[in-house]
């Protein structure tokens, strides 16, 4: 077995752990890094965990800073000290695209492999050179992110998203029943959940639940929706959704790969629409990534002013009328997402 300082790993967030566990039990090696309870579990020695890097808002990184760059320039300073061959950075672009350039201008020699490209079809483009110039190999997990990066020198590869392998497609539902996911932040389901509730007496004949991201968030939706019962995420194993309603993101490939239809919504405030059109030029044929892995609406998408009570009313109500068509979809989509390369071989230890 290669000793630690051959492989070192990052991952700055959860999603990002559960990726950097899969890698280590593919690799079955020793490593050091920053990881979360996953990563340590496949035997991750960390210099700290990623549970210090997760920090959500502006509010919360600025009074975080400090520490946050204390925690940067400890990752910089412990990889040139250990000088491994290859360090692998798990998403989290603004921390991680940051470590490689500054690796790179400090002189490290070693490989650096970088896993999930960052949403550079929607915008910020700029880090398609970044990643070019500082990185040996991106691994994606999207068949249509490695055409992006055809114009550079850069080493992409498709290896495959791990959500198909733990993801089976639910039982076909017993009930009626819409399932509700505002989201995982405050700001998302404050904007996402009252659009949702204000649908409900349109469609009394189904039964709603609503999915708790977090414990935290339990008083604010009960608030808001009074005496619905809750929706955890384990709870679909046990009870399959006829149909979706939820904010878009990592959710909507979820509900995807579990065959549930789904409408996508994302409730903006004016100032986010205008900075999203006119600052950041954010303009997609489509947004969720069930729709762009297809390239077509297979999910309705209600973004930014197209959420409105009656959108949403006429999408959920156009998907009940073609709940088999839309399933047939989700089927298409995990075909698409298909393994990959074996990503074993790019990481040639003697002892592996």
């Amino acid at each position: 077995m290669p000793t630690p300082p051959d492989l070192f790993l990052i991952a700055g967030e959860a999603s990002g752990d559960f990726l950097g566990s899969t890698l280590l039990k593919q690799l079955g090696i020793a490593s050091t890094g920053v990881g979360g309870p996953l990563m340590r579990a496949q035997g991750l020695t960390p210099i700290f965990n990623t549970e210090e890097l997760q920090v959500m808002g502006f509010v919360d990184v600025a009074k975080n800073l400090p520490h946050l760059i204390s925690l940067f320039r400890k990752t910089v300073s412990t990889i040139l000290q250990l000088n491994p061959k290859i360090v692998v950075t798990i998403d989290y672009p603004g921390f991680n695209l940051r470590l490689a350039q500054t690796l790179r201008k400090k002189g490290f020699l070693g490989k650096l492999y970088h896993v999930v490209c960052p949403s550079v079809w929607a915008w910020g483009k700029n880090r398609i050179n970044t990643l070019a110039q500082n990185y040996d190999l991106l691994f994606t997990l999207f068949p249509f992110e490695k055409e992006l990066f055809s114009h550079t020198n850069l080493h992409v590869e498709y290896i495959g998203h791990p959500f198909t392998k733990v993801l089976s497609p639910a039982p076909p539902p017993q009930t009626p029943l819409i399932a509700l996911f505002p989201g995982s932040r405050l700001h998302e389901i404050k904007r996402n959940l009252p659009f949702f509730l204000r649908l409900l007496p349109k469609i009394p004949s189904y039964p709603v639940v609503i999915s708790l991201a977090h414990e935290k968030f339990r008083p604010l939706i009960e608030k808001l929706a009074g005496p619905i019962p809750l929706l955890l995420p384990d709870v679909m194993n046990a009870q399959t959704p006829t149909l979706a309603i939820a904010k878009c993101g990592t959710i909507a490939l979820e509900l995807a790969l579990r065959g549930i239809p789904t409408v996508v919504t994302y409730g903006m405030s004016p100032l986010d629409t205008a900075l999203a059109k006119w600052l950041f030029r954010i303009n997609l044929p489509h947004y969720s990534l069930p729709n762009l892995i297809l390239n077509r609406l297979l999910f309705p998408e209600l973004i930014g002013p197209a959420l409105t009570d009656e959108n949403l009313f006429q999408a959920v109500s156009s998907l009940l009328s073609s709940l088999d068509a839309c399933r047939h979809g989700c089927q298409e989509v995990r075909a698409a997402l298909t393994p990959g390369v074996p990503i074993a071989p790019f990481f040639p230890f003697k002892d592996l």
